[in-house]
């Protein structure tokens, strides 16, 4: 049954289970150290998470160098032949490469799955599809403050992993934060517009309020950082005169909001913050 095993070059033999030991060795340190980190009582979430991602780096950095020393004899002998032939062949697939190295990205960082609100290279919309090659994406919009479907159908390719910032807007969750503006007249009675928004807000949330915290504690507790408050809120701003028109083209939208008899102008914008189903509903669908 071993028969095959002389056939087997000794010194492959050796780097290869040496290679395995050093593996199974920082994982292994890699585990006891962030098992000691997380129940560290003296540390703040922000010091853990920075521990967490430092002693990650350093464990990947300590492998790659150690593979090298290990396998460093067996790569001299081909260093030579496989430069010309690694230079043709990258120039020739370098899009291609780029793309397996985003989708390698995507798996092994868990950048976005199926179902995930994402945003990237102007691109907005939730993961439908991804391989190899690209990522399909069903459009939201229009504009970055919408969260209507468009019935359109994005492709990116991988590679923009590389070369793009990537917005998630749900990250591992079912519910995400979102902010809706209604402008006001700077005339119009402000605190009762808050106390009517907040209602609205409570009302509208109050069904999925406890699913939500409790995601977010997952949230907070996966990431080793501070999660949001899923609790509507309401914010004011003062914007500048001399955009009536754009208030006006509101006036329906303020009417149903606030049951006021009175259009508004600008003056004063309100945001409102709640948190909505990412996945079956809008935000604005109240």
């Amino acid at each position: 049954m071993l028969a095959w095993l002389p056939h087997i070059d000794s010194s492959a033999l050796l780097d290869g289970l040496s290679s395995l030991l050093l593996l199974l060795s920082l994982l292994a340190v890699r585990a006891l150290i962030v098992r000691a980190i997380s129940k560290n009582p003296t540390l703040s979430m922000e010091s853990k998470r920075r521990w967490v991602v430092s002693v990650r780096n350093t464990i990947v950095f300590v492998l790659l160098m150690g593979l090298l020393v290990i396998w460093a004899h067996e790569l001299q002998a081909f260093a030579v032949s496989l430069v010309a032939v690694a230079a043709a062949l990258v120039l020739a697939t370098k899009e291609l490469i780029l793309c397996w190295s985003g989708a390698a990205l995507r798996a092994g960082g868990k950048v976005y799955s199926v179902g995930d609100r994402i945003q990237i290279a102007g691109h907005r919309g939730v993961v439908l599809d991804h391989d190899i090659f690209a990522t399909k994406l069903l459009e939201i919009g229009p504009g970055q403050a919408s969260h209507l479907y468009t019935g359109r159908v994005t492709v990116f390719p991988n590679s923009l992993l590389f070369t793009n910032p990537l917005v998630k807007e749900n990250p591992g969750q079912e519910y995400g934060l979102y902010i809706l503006t209604i402008p006001l007249r700077d005339l119009d009675d402000w605190r009762d517009a808050e106390r009517r928004l907040l209602e609205a807000a409570k009302a509208e949330c109050s069904s999925f309020m406890g699913e939500a915290s409790r995601q977010m504690k997952l949230l907070e507790q996966a990431n080793l950082l501070e999660a949001p408050s899923p609790e509507p809120r309401i914010t004011i701003q003062v914007i500048e005169r001399g955009v009536s028109s754009w208030c006006c083209a509101s006036r329906r939208l303020i009417e149903g909001a606030l049951a006021s008899n009175r259009p508004s102008c600008a003056g004063i914008s309100m945001r409102r913050r709640l948190i909505s189903r990412t996945r079956n509903k809008s935000a604005a669908q109240f």
